[in-house]
């Protein structure tokens, strides 16, 4: 700065304007300079309402005080502290270190902030009006507050380090030239990054991001009608929990916490595809009550996710798709409304230890939500449900998931296939019921005990015959392994003879699925 050549330490430039001589005082002071009317429409950084001269200051001489102000005065700390201050100029503090704390409040940016590669202790812009902030790779000792305020152009962290919390409680972003809101690639945050009830207008970009803590978007609304991404995060990093749930509105102190009941609240909404691809979560994926509005070529994706819990308690999605395809899980809270309808489901390779529905989820709804996932029949999601239900105590529903499995896969069979298929279900389905082989015996026992016994029934040789036993012979063509002495001893004629044989086959029949069954169940033991 060319403007502190000749000066001791602590004088007063003498060109500076009124409004800039109270800042440069009020910075070695370390107090609060506000330039406010009063007047709370008057004052509103957001507003159309001009502010003048006598509530501006230039940026370079702000740029001025933060990277070569003067002393602070005796016992005290020297800080610039803003309110309702129009900044005028491009406030540049690109690569610079800025010792002294920074806390704008009200104020309204005439001109975009720079701040790329810069080195703050802690910077704190609440409600203010920015066209935009520029701060790729910004580093800060402590945070980064944003809250309430409002960027025309977008926001840059790119590569940014926030040393403990980054705020963007209900900021509002709009989308920049290249139709990104906030692009924060790489960005790491030690602690929490709280954008609760923030408002985006573009693409959301958090590829690669590392949260210390929590990433929280209660309440925020994602707007992208410009492309396909309104959240895009894939290889996002998250020590704890990924809140995209409710907020409370209008009590700061609900800020991080479940609303109340009673509570006025706000959803988290995304109108635009949400992608979280390869992240991970050290607690959890929270979407209770999340609404999401898709096209059709959008899709909310999940691709191997890793996480403890995922909570999937949002509204369904009318259009577009939900993509968990080689995601890991370890407990699924869901709700059979929160999922999408057949061929919008994508679960190859996805895997869950345990299932902790909320609200009625009926086995027959849990089998829709499998077959919504295979168009094509695929094995994997049944295995898994069945391994999940049985590990669970639900011996009799995974029994059900198997046979539904069989089921689907008779579909994709021939002819020949279909038909075995179907002798098989009916029999014994598939082995997963295999009282039915016990019934279909001892009807066809029955029914042939009676018919035999009106049957004339010459012996093959005179000698020597067992005595005619009408249920023992029928037993003796149904089982085709063991011989009771009673099938080769009689000579049946006609329409016995026929009825003898298709006893037989049917025996055959039997035993074959009885043993496919048997060797099935063996096999999943």
């Amino acid at each position: 700065m060319t403007e502190v050549t000749g000066l001791s330490a602590g004088d007063l430039p003498d060109d500076l304007t009124a409004a800039e001589a109270g800042m440069w005082q009020a910075f070695r002071n370390g107090s609060v300079y506000d330039l406010s009317s009063g007047d709370g429409v008057v004052d509103d950084p957001h507003g159309g309402h001009p502010w003048g001269p006598e509530r501006s200051v230039r940026a370079r001489i702000i740029a001025w005080l933060l990277l070569d102000g003067p002393p602070a005065l005796a016992g005290r700390v020297s800080a610039l502290k803003l309110a309702g201050v129009r900044v005028t100029g491009t406030l540049d503090l690109a690569g610079g270190t800025v010792r002294p704390y920074v806390e704008l409040r009200d104020c309204r940016f005439d001109e975009q902030v720079l701040l790329p590669e810069a080195r703050f202790t802690t910077l704190r812009l609440v409600n203010c009006s920015v066209p935009r902030l520029e701060a790729a790779r910004l580093q800060t000792e402590g945070d980064l507050h944003l809250p309430r305020c409002r960027f025309q152009n977008g926001v840059r962290l790119t590569d940014a380090h926030i040393g403990t919390d980054l705020l963007l409680n209900q900021a509002v972003v709009y989308r920049d030239r290249g139709g990104r809101s906030i692009a924060a690639d790489g960005l790491g945050v030690g602690q929490d990054l709280q954008a609760e009830l923030l408002e985006s207008h573009g693409e959301l970009r958090l590829r690669g991001a590392q949260i210390g803590v929590s990433l929280s978007l209660r309440g925020a609304r994602l707007y992208n009608p410009y492309s396909r991404l309104a959240l895009n995060a894939p290889q996002l990093s998250v020590e704890r929990t990924l809140y995209l749930t409710p907020a409370g509105v209008g009590n700061p102190l609900l800020s991080g916490t479940t609303p109340a009941h009673g509570t006025r609240i706000q959803r988290f909404e995304c109108q635009g595809g949400l992608r979280l691809d390869d992240g991970r979560f050290g607690d959890a994926v929270d979407l209770e009550r999340a609404r999401f509005t898709l096209t059709d070529d959008q899709e909310l994706s999940l691709r191997r996710v890793h996480a403890p819990e995922l909570r999937f308690l949002g509204d369904g999605p009318q259009r577009g798709k939900v993509v968990l395809s080689g995601a890991r899980i370890v407990n699924l809270v869901d709700r059979a409304g929160a999922w999408p309808g057949a061929g919008r489901l994508h679960m190859g390779g996805f895997t869950y230890e345990n299932l902790v529905p909320q609200g009625p989820f009926p086995l027959t709804r849990r089998l829709d939500w499998v077959a919504a996932a295979t168009a094509e029949y695929a094995p994997e999601p049944y295995e898994r449900l069945a391994a999940v239900l049985r590990q669970a105590g639900e011996d009799e529903d995974a029994r059900e998931v198997l046979l539904a499995k069989q089921r689907r896969r008779r579909e994709t069979l021939p002819p020949a296939g279909k038909l075995w298929g179907y002798a098989q279900d009916w029999t014994v389905a598939y082995g997963y019921r295999p009282g039915r082989a016990a019934v279909w015996m001892a009807v066809l026992w029955a029914a042939g005990t009676l018919a035999f016994s009106h049957a004339d029934h010459p012996p093959t040789s005179q000698d020597q015959h067992p005595y005619w036993s009408p249920a023992l012979f029928t037993l003796d063509l149904l089982l085709p392994v063991i011989d009771l002495g009673q099938a080769g001893e009689w000579q049946l004629r006609g329409g016995w003879q026929w009825l003898s044989a298709a006893m037989i086959m049917l025996g055959w029949v039997l035993a074959t699925t009885v043993a496919a069954g048997a060797t099935r169940l063996l096999r999943r033991s």
